[in-house]
This record gives structure tokens, C-alpha cells and sequence, in this order.
């Protein structure tokens, strides 16, 4: 698991959210949730209702609804209902709601002002956990026997950020009404974003064995709340443990106050939490006249700097281009500067001759080549010396003539 949520954002106080899958056949969801919804209009449980179509996506189905929650606080809700695909089989569904002012756990349940909750329209099909098989809200999930497999299973749940995953161990097996779920006693507004799962008496030790990984534990005959992933600054689980849960049909207080104190830690908000909520800012419908004109007028205001913005631009623009042209102007009267002359380098002359004599210096004989007779028969030079190597008009030694 992660060990902080720095870079996560937070979900807001405002922000009521739970994401679920409806398992019937496909058309069914879609007729479920417009006659709850127009059942609950005519009661006048909600303001009004619509149902806008989705940007982008022919896909999704998208409902709204606006309520005053305690009378005076307006409530926003939005459900999606995605297109059918992969496994568990159903339909996958996400709702959120956002008040004006931070979410009291006395106010309904936005589930059950979409979703029938009881009675005859109830078959209990909308409930499903999106992405883990087999836990429901509403109801007790009773852990695997499988050591590993209950690892596993509470692995996933807590990484599941949309609602609150509750581990409560039996400290004895339970009469009829200790079997009834826990979550079916808690306030309103808690009651459909938390999972309880239970632990029989003989799974004591299997089950904080899995839940040793999350870094928490559950108390004998207690409960323990699965931390968020990643975990806020500063989380202590020890917080949010319950020593004593009474499966006796009485309101768990104790539990009730833990929960509460979870719901309200800085949690980290999924990605696809806060597209959800981004979704239900931006593209909401279901507007009143009066927010209808405020709209308007924050348009108006945005034009408005819009347009003063592109004039201060232009204004600089043509400021700009003034200036270079006037520059480019000012560049053309203005005669080109005389080049330098090159004045020839006097050591040029000195420095040739120099390099010239070198040259005639490094000249080499060609060796056995006798030097050559000077032209037109003339006389060597009195005392030259003759190819003898003695003077000339001397007879060489050995020649027959007297000395």
C-alpha cells in the first residue's frame, strides 16, 4: 500500500459519493431509476429531476436530481449508468452528490432517492459491489473460509476508495438478530457507502493474519475500519478500531463514532471520483432561473476579460510592429560604414626572399655526373685544376715524361 496521499486530492466535506453495479437485464436500470425518481417527485421529496444526455459518450445514461436536504440545504446529484462490459456481469453505477454546506450523515441517502430502497421495487439487484464479486451493500459478507482467498478479498476492498470497508468479528456465533447486517443501524447518510464483513468466531486468527499486509487488526468480538489507499498523513489505525461490537440488534455507538471520524479524515478521491464530481460541476442542467441569470453573468464576465485580454494584445501587436518598422526605416538612411583597407604587410617581401634562398640552399650534386667543359673549347682558367686533380700544364706522375 502507499504511504501518503500528497499527491492525491482530498474528497470534499460536501461531497457524498458511492459507486455500485444493478446485475438485472440491461433496460432495467435505466426504468428502475426514472420511476424512483418521478415516485419521489410527486412525494415531494425532491425538487425535480432530468435527464440530460451525455457529452461525448451515447453509451451512458446520465439522471440529475436536486433536493433540500433538512429543508434548507440544497443538494446535486448525478448518477451515471455506464455501458454493460467485462465481468461481474450488470451494469456499473456511480453517484454523486454535492451540498452546499458539509454532508451531515442525518440527512437521506441519495442512493435511495435513485434507487428503490424496500418494497415491492426493491429485488435488490441495484447493491453490488462494482468490482468485487460477491459483496453487496445492505447486507453481511461473510469472509471466505480460504485463508488466502480472505486475504485477497480484503486486499481489493481496500483499495476500493468510494465507500468504507468495516471488518467485524463474531465473538460468539449470533442469535437471530445478531445475523441481521450492522449497516441497516447506522445513521442515513452512512448507510449505503459502507461494506460490512463479518468473521465467524474460528476465524480469529486467519483474518488479522490478512489483514496483517494493511497493517491493522481486528479485536476479538470488535470491528476495525480498512485503511484508505494511500493512507492520509498521519493515519493511525489504532483510531479506528472498535473493541466491542454488540450483534444484539442495538445501535453500535462506538462504531458509529468511528466511522464518523473516518468519513471526515482527508481522504484521498479516486480519479475516477473526482471525473465524477468534475462531470457534476461542470455539465450540471437541472438549474433554477435564478441560477440560470447567475450563470449567465459569470459568462458575460469571462467574455468580457476575454475580450479586454485579445485588445491589450493587439494593442501590443501593433505597438511592436510600429516600432520595428520604424527601426527598419532609421537602418535604411543610415550609408553603409567603408570597409578598411588591407595595407600590404612590409614584411611580406623580406620574408619570400628569405624562404627563396632556404630553398636554393637545400639543392643537392647529382653524384657520379663529372661537372661539364665550358662551351665553345675555350681554355680552362691558369690554375685550374684538371681531371688529374693536378695543375694544369703538369704532367701527372707516371706518364713517361721527365719532371
Amino acid at each position: 500500500m502507499s504511504n501518503s496521499a500528497t499527491d492525491h486530492a482530498t474528497v470534499p466535506q460536501t461531497l457524498w459519493a458511492v459507486r455500485g453495479r444493478h446485475t438485472g437485464p440491461a433496460p432495467a436500470p435505466e426504468d428502475l431509476v426514472r420511476r424512483t425518481l418521478r415516485r419521489h417527485k410527486e412525494s415531494g421529496d425532491i425538487d425535480d429531476f432530468a435527464e440530460p444526455p451525455a457529452a461525448g459518450d451515447t453509451g451512458r445514461r446520465v439522471f440529475e436530481a436536486r433536493w433540500r436536504a433538512g429543508g434548507a440545504v440544497t443538494v446535486r446529484a448525478r448518477l451515471t449508468l455506464l455501458p454493460p462490459q467485462g465481468r461481474p456481469q450488470g451494469q456499473e453505477w456511480r453517484l454523486v452528490a454535492e451540498a452546499e454546506r458539509p454532508w451531515d450523515d442525518a440527512w437521506p441517502s441519495p442512493a435511495t432517492l435513485f434507487w428503490p430502497d424496500g418494497g415491492s421495487a426493491d429485488d435488490g439487484s441495484w447493491d453490488h459491489h462494482p468490482s468485487v464479486p460477491g459483496l453487496r451493500f445492505r447486507h453481511v459478507n461473510p469472509l471466505p473460509e480460504d485463508d488466502k482467498e480472505m486475504r485477497r478479498r480484503l486486499r481489493d476492498a481496500a483499495r476500493e476508495a468510494w465507500c468504507v470497508h468495516v471488518v467485524v468479528h463474531e465473538a460468539m456465533t449470533p442469535d437471530e438478530r445478531g445475523r441481521l447486517p450492522l449497516t441497516a443501524l447506522l445513521p442515513p447518510g452512512l448507510r449505503h457507502r459502507v461494506i460490512e464483513h463479518r468473521a465467524t468466531p474460528q476465524q480469529f486468527r486467519g483474518v488479522n493474519w490478512a489483514l496483517k499486509d494493511l497493517g491493522v487488526e481486528v479485536p476479538r468480538g470488535g470491528a476495525v475500519l480498512l485503511p484508505p489507499d494511500p493512507a492520509p498523513k498521519d493515519y493511525d489505525g489504532r483510531e479506528h478500531s472498535v473493541r466491542n461490537v454488540f450483534l444484539d440488534g442495538s445501535e453500535p455507538a462506538e462504531l458509529v463514532a468511528a466511522l464518523r471520524h473516518f468519513v471526515a479524515l482527508p481522504r484521498p478521491l479516486s480519479p475516477d471520483a473526482a471525473d465524477a464530481l468534475t462531470d457534476l460541476r461542470e455539465n450540471w442542467t437541472l438549474m433554477t432561473l435564478q441560477e440560470q441569470l447567475e450563470r449567465e453573468r459569470r459568462l458575460v464576465a469571462m467574455y468580457a476579460d476575454a475580450l479586454e485580454a485579445m485588445t491589450k494584445s493587439r494593442d501590443l501587436y501593433k505597438q511592436a510592429a510600429e516600432q520595428a518598422l520604424e527601426a527598419l526605416a532609421a537602418y535604411r538612411d543610415v550609408p553603409p560604414p567603408a570597409l578598411p583597407q588591407q595595407r600590404p604587410d612590409s614584411r611580406t617581401p623580406g620574408t619570400l626572399h628569405q624562404l627563396t634562398r632556404t630553398f636554393e640552399r637545400l639543392k643537392l650534386p647529382v653524384w657520379g655526373r663529372r661537372p661539364t667543359e665550358p662551351a665553345g673549347g675555350e681554355d680552362a682558367p691558369s690554375g685550374a685544376a684538371d681531371d688529374t686533380g693536378a695543375p694544369a700544364g703538369t704532367a701527372a706522375p707516371g706518364d713517361g715524361k721527365p719532371s
